[in-house]
């Protein structure tokens, strides 16, 4: 009989998601998602080569359930900052900082790059999880250009040219952040 850890199942299957995610996350700050094998992921959670397949059937499906849940705590932590924020230009300030911060704690990159290596079920999965972030930041904005807050024309393209702002790792988030605000017509 396999060992179960934890107090019940539910303990159980809890424990080794987080450890097979831990371990994901390691081996994807190692190298890249094609260099990740079920074998390795098993190996560095600490469980049997085969039970982890009791949990998910292929690496892609680790992949999808990570970014699952991911994207389910940062958007939960985002909204609890963003409901402490009444006015649209300090919402946006507050998701660009939560952004810069995950990203600094969170950067293996799931990003455009690891599509190409995807099903096209999983792609539709992961984009999923994109539209969820996204649809945070456009609400700001949305509510920003109608109280005269902000000032763009184009909803879709605005959104990706902020996100596209938030992606180099290198630059001050202070810069970040104005040149952000700016964008909007905000004085930061």
């Amino acid at each position: 009989m396999p060992r179960i850890l934890g107090e019940s199942l539910s303990d159980h299957r809890e424990l080794v998601q987080r450890r097979v995610f831990d371990a994901f996350a390691e081996l994807m700050g190692e190298g890249s998602f094609d260099a990740v094998t079920m074998a390795a992921i098993a190996e560095r959670a600490g469980i049997g080569r085969t039970s982890i397949y009791h949990h998910f059937h292929d690496k892609e499906a680790v992949l999808v359930a990570f970014a699952t849940h991911e994207t389910d705590a940062y958007t939960t932590d985002l909204r609890s900052a963003l409901d402490a924020v009444a006015e649209p230009a300090d919402q946006l300030r507050t998701y660009v900082r939560h952004h810069l911060a995950a990203g600094e704690k969170f950067h293996m990159g799931l990003g455009p790059s690891l599509y190409g290596v995807l099903s096209p079920a999983a792609r539709l999965e992961i984009r999923e999880h994109v539209v969820a972030v996204e649809d945070v930041l456009r609400a700001i904005l949305e509510r920003g250009r109608a109280d005269g807050t902000f000032r763009y024309d184009d909803a879709d393209a605005t959104l990706s040219l902020v996100h596209a702002c938030l992606s180099p790792r290198h630059l001050p988030s202070a810069a970040i952040e104005s040149f952000v605000l700016r964008a909007v017509g905000v004085e930061a």
